[in-house]
């Protein structure tokens, strides 16, 4: 029992980062109306910045401040692009944006952190929060799956209980009209993006420790991520935090099994097109009848 349990905790911490990418995924798409690629590799620009600053002597906390901010600096970039060269367009136009803007930054990601050579990211949260005979659950841990609790609750009281987010939601269902109205629509729009790309470059933080940290492996962390939005339908931040668990965890579980483990990266994708083929069923069955 315990030679399973113990791979299924260690996937708690991905699971709880993938919960929290799928979860600024979903607010991002609801609030700005894009689905953005580039939510990994914007918090992966954070995460590496944060090594760099230790690296060069700087003490973890201040360097993970300074990582945070620029991970809400690269989000920025991102959203100035597809909100004011492509304000415009629809959203299979800005989507395709991000996904050509993922291929930069990883391309230059790279070329900047040296390849595919893994970095050695510190753990800003050391020790194990409970540890039972093999079994133990990491202060990461908890701290990702805490973070990704509090985002979705914080996320679905803004959006149905505040003006801001009520504006925030007029922006995305009718931008045009929510110019109209006066609300400062590019503004908003931005502080989106940059939140998100605070959270997921502090998500990637908690992560890296326990992967493989080049850039491009971080940056690919966008397929669970998307995987556990699309279990949410791009509407559901809890089915979103609960779908991110559940990919963690069956990947920590792949891991321990023998035979499994070499297979577990394919994990997010057979989710993503579970999901695509469940959601055809209703079209199937109308057209069958």
């Amino acid at each position: 029992m315990n030679s399973l349990l113990t791979p299924a905790m260690a996937g708690l911490s991905a699971g709880g980062a993938y919960a929290i990418l799928g979860v600024c995924a979903i607010f991002t798409y609801r609030l700005v109306a894009v689905v953005n690629f580039t939510g990994a590799a914007v918090g992966a620009c954070g995460a590496f910045i944060m090594v760099a600053l230790v690296e060069m002597g700087m003490p973890l906390f201040p360097a993970v401040v300074l990582g945070i901010a620029a991970g809400a600096l690269a989000a920025l970039f991102v959203g100035f692009i597809t909100t004011i060269w492509f304000s415009g367009a629809n959203g299979s136009v800005k989507a395709a944006v991000t996904a050509a803007l993922l291929v930069g930054f990883i391309a230059l990601g790279l070329r900047l952190t040296g390849g595919q050579h893994p970095k050695r990211f510190p753990d800003i949260l050391q020790g194990a929060w409970l540890r039972l005979a093999d079994v133990q659950i990491t202060n990461a841990s908890i701290a990702a799956i805490g973070l990704a609790i509090v985002l979705t609750i914080a996320a679905e009281q803004f959006l149905n209980r505040t003006r801001t987010g009520l504006e925030l939601r007029a922006l995305s269902e009718r931008p045009m009209a929510a110019e109209l109205l006066g609300i400062r629509v590019r503004l908003l729009a931005l502080i989106v993006w940059a939140i998100a790309g605070a959270v997921t470059a502090f998500a990637l933080m908690l992560i890296a420790p326990l992967r493989s940290p080049d850039f491009a492996s971080l940056s690919l962390l966008i397929v669970p991520a998307l995987a556990a939005a699309l279990i949410g339908a791009f509407k559901s931040f809890r089915a979103a935090l609960f779908g991110g668990l559940a990919i963690g965890i069956i990947e920590g579980l792949a891991s321990g099994l023998v035979g499994l483990n070499q297979y577990r990266a394919a994990i997010p994708f057979i989710v993503i097109l579970l999901v695509l083929l469940w959601s055809q069923r209703e079209a199937r069955w109308d057209e069958s009848r």
